[in-house]
C-alpha cells in the first residue's frame, strides 16, 4: 500500500507541461519580428507564447516593403478540452511548435530607378487628376439647375 502511494505521490510531483514555441522564418532571412508588438528579434527566431489564437506580425527588412499580418497558432488535439488537462498532468515534456514562413516583396525604391520612379508618379497623378475630372460636376448643367 505504501509502495503504491509513493507511486502515486511520485508521478503526481513529477508532472510534465506543454511547452509552446513560435518558428518565424523569412525569405529573405534577417527580418526584424515583432508578434503582437513585441519585438522578438531577427529571422529565423523563436519565441514562446502562452495561448493559441490569431496574433498581429509585422516583419520589417531594408530594401523590402514592410508586412503586416496576422497569423494563427493552432491547438493540437492535446491542448483541446478535456485532454489538455491530461496533458499538463502527464509527466512528460510536450512541445507544441507553430512553423510560421513569410516572403517579403522587395521595395519598389530597390528595384525601379529614379526616373521609373518618377515617371510612374506622374503617370498616376494624370490618371488621378482625369478621374477628378470626369467626376466634377459640369459648371454649365449647375446654372440650369438653378
Amino acid at each position: 500500500m505504501a509502495r503504491t502511494l509513493f507511486l502515486l505521490l511520485l508521478v503526481l510531483g513529477s508532472t510534465g507541461c506543454v511547452e509552446r514555441r513560435l518558428e518565424i522564418t523569412s525569405e529573405p532571412s534577417g527580418a526584424l519580428v515583432w508578434v503582437n508588438d513585441q519585438q522578438v528579434g531577427r529571422t529565423p527566431t523563436q519565441a514562446s507564447f502562452l495561448y493559441h489564437g490569431v496574433y498581429d506580425i509585422r516583419l520589417e527588412l531594408e530594401g523590402y516593403e514592410p508586412l503586416r499580418t496576422e497569423a494563427e497558432a493552432k491547438p493540437p488535439m492535446y491542448e483541446h478540452a478535456p485532454l489538455d488537462f491530461v496533458a499538463e498532468a502527464l509527466p512528460l515534456q510536450l512541445k507544441n511548435t507553430q512553423h510560421w514562413h513569410f516572403i517579403l516583396e522587395p521595395s519598389l525604391e530597390s528595384v525601379l530607378t529614379t526616373e521609373q520612379l518618377e515617371a510612374d508618379l506622374l503617370a498616376r497623378a494624370a490618371a488621378m487628376r482625369a478621374e477628378l475630372d470626369a467626376t466634377a460636376p459640369d459648371d454649365d448643367a449647375a446654372e440650369h439647375d438653378e
